[in-house]
């Protein structure tokens, strides 16, 4: 994971200081991108400890089309309560955009199928993607995450926003667009979960998992974050660990937290930092 720690070095180097919703203020640049092949091994920091659980868990409830708190909270999942409202509703973002798309006659469109269809019967196509910015249900920056729930939209908009795949040689590889990186909380977090979502579809598809692509538009460190960025930055990366499936569940949607193996993973001690609401 070198180029991570690049990117958050160049971060530092040339961000710009700027404003933010959360009133916190970041250093920010625009416009980058790392690749990582994963026959190298499953990229998960070792330069600081990540929550797997939270990662796979996570995964999951999003291809399920949850999008209430509950059954993460139950699955000892919580970096979602900061912006649900009391009964754990966060709106209609990822998960029900993945799984339910609303269309026009009153029906869904579910993205993840389409996908998967794809790939087993078109593989050549420039269309394997799927997206959550529904421009209609997006949020009021004004009001609370609670309040445009309340109002029906989404708690927060997108930031992982767009998935792509490409299939060559009987490999499969995707690239995600981030619009708004938090890089030193989210990145990371975002990096695994496509790894892992990439690694079930080629399970799913008869494909062997390529290479995944990260591509960021305002990629940013939190001014409350530098300290913490720093420490991990003067820690040196050491082997990655390997990810194997115990299992090939039905479909893409009936994965379990403990249909992974995750071997190998020695990371330094985890860095602490707050959350910007």
């Amino acid at each position: 994971m070198k180029q991570y720690l690049e990117l958050l070095q160049d971060i530092l180097d040339n961000g710009v200081a700027k404003s933010d919703r959360t009133g916190t203020g970041t250093l920010s640049v625009f416009g980058r991108q790392f690749r990582h092949n994963l026959d190298d091994g499953f990229p998960l920091l070792t330069t600081k400890k990540l929550h797997f659980k939270s990662i796979a868990n996570e995964l999951i409830w999003f291809l399920s089309g949850d999008t209430n708190t509950r059954w993460l909270k139950e699955n000892g999942v919580s970096i979602w309560d900061e912006w649900a409202t009391e009964t754990g509703d966060l709106g209609p973002l990822y998960g029900a955009q993945w799984t339910a798309w609303p269309t026009r006659d009153g029906g869904t469109i579910n993205q993840i199928d389409y996908v998967i269809d794809c790939l087993r019967n078109n593989p050549d196509s420039r269309r394997i993607l799927f997206h959550a910015w529904n421009v209609e249900f997006l949020p009021d920056e004004k009001l609370s995450p609670q309040d445009n729930v309340r109002a029906g939209r989404m708690a927060l908009p997108p930031c992982h926003l767009l998935y792509q795949f490409y299939v060559a040689n009987g490999r499969l590889s995707s690239q995600l667009l981030i619009r708004s990186s938090d890089s030193f909380l989210g990145l990371p977090y975002n990096t695994a979960s496509l790894a892992l979502l990439t690694t079930m579809l080629a399970q799913q598809c008869d494909l062997e998992p390529g290479e995944i692509i990260i591509c960021t538009g305002d990629s940013h460190i939190y001014s409350n974050h530098l300290e913490q960025v720093r420490e991990q930055l003067s820690r040196s990366p050491t082997t990655l660990p390997r990810l194997e499936i115990l299992r090939r569940p039905a479909s893409i949607y009936d994965y379990r937290f403990e249909d992974f193996s995750l071997s190998g993973y020695h990371p330094q001690p985890h860095i602490a930092a707050p959350v910007a609401v």
